[in-house]
């Protein structure tokens, strides 16, 4: 998928926290409206997350800015977030951000840098799902869906990085998702974009470890979230002949919405817990439901490797 400056044309309605208001502001008066107070004295982290407006981003920020952090609070919409600004004027900033806006991350960055000073801890968790079989996808919804899962995930962490580098400290939490480690019908094209967010951390990991700066893919199994509500798209015109496949799997994830094992307050405060670990994981998996898929992955996946192992070795030159 070709990177594209996409939505240009969207004007960026930053919004300072503020006791019980939001207030906007237009792109031009990006650094007039009024900071968190002493929100450049305080010593707590500073987290900047994407997609706070429901499930597993609300809840982090309400646990981040419980547990005494400060936040910068992002949305599309940053009415859907005016309730937790609010509540925590002097330590919360709220900023209109849709992430396939690449004009959008730079100002929002810049506004959170403005009230802050700094960015200690970036959480990638804006996305969604759109379910189709392969053939069935819609190249517009699929590169949609890329631009928000993966393109704007990448925008956000060379926005965030030049500052984490100078400091030398920081840490980039990349929401995937089992389906970044295993595929299933319907999902194909979900599975890409998370897919692709585990190969970009895993070597982004190794770019700026030396660095200081620390990062953590989580992989959330299903949670109770509106991500198989409705945030959920799917084909609008499914093919007969995967009914059976793709169609009884997006009959299965529709009809477990609501029902998930997966607590979204519970999975904050995982990752609240990894960033205040000296050691935290490359890689950290949320929900029983989605380590047993994991592992069974994973077995079957060496025992493939067994089974295959002299044919895999013979593609090599003999003397090698």
């Amino acid at each position: 998928m070709g990177r594209r400056e996409s939505h240009s044309n969207i004007p960026l309605s930053p919004v300072a926290a503020h006791p019980c208001r939001i207030e906007e502001f237009s792109s031009s008066q990006l650094f007039e409206g009024e900071a968190p107070v002493n929100a450049n004295t305080e010593t707590s982290p500073v987290w900047f997350i994407t997609g706070c407006s429901t499930g597993l981003g609300r809840a982090l920020a309400e646990a981040v800015l419980e547990h005494g952090h400060r936040a910068i609070v992002t949305a599309r919409n940053p009415a859907q977030v005016q309730d937790i600004v609010a509540k925590y004027p002097h330590t919360s900033l709220a900023v209109q951000l849709d992430v396939a806006n690449f004009g959008q991350i730079k100002l929002a960055v810049s506004a959170a840098e403005k009230a802050f000073g700094h960015i200690d801890v970036l959480v990638n968790n804006a996305g969604y799902g759109y379910l189709a079989a392969i053939e069935e996808g819609e190249e517009q919804k699929i590169r949609d869906m890329f631009e928000t899962n993966f393109f704007g995930l990448a925008a956000m962490i060379r926005r965030v990085l030049p500052g984490m580098r100078v400091r030398g400290h920081g840490h980039i939490i990349n929401i995937s998702s089992v389906g970044g480690l295993l595929g299933s019908p319907s999902a194909g094209y979900y599975n890409a974009t998370k897919f692709a967010v585990e190969g970009l951390s895993e070597a982004l990991a190794q770019e700026v470890g030396p660095l200081g700066i620390r990062v953590t893919v989580v992989e959330p199994g299903p949670f109770r979230t509106d991500w198989a509500g409705r945030s959920l798209k799917q084909v609008r015109n499914p093919i007969d002949a995967y009914a059976k496949t793709s169609g009884a799997r997006r009959a299965q994830i529709s009809g477990y919405s609501g029902r998930q094992a997966g607590d979204p307050v519970r999975a904050a405060q995982a990752i609240i817990r990894i960033v205040e670990s000296p050691t935290p994981p490359l890689n950290l998996v949320l929900g029983k439901d989605g380590l047993k898929r994991v592992r069974d992955k994973h077995d079957k996946f060496s025992e493939s490797l067994r089974q295959w192992e002299a044919v895999t070795v013979d593609a090599d030159f003999p003397e090698a």
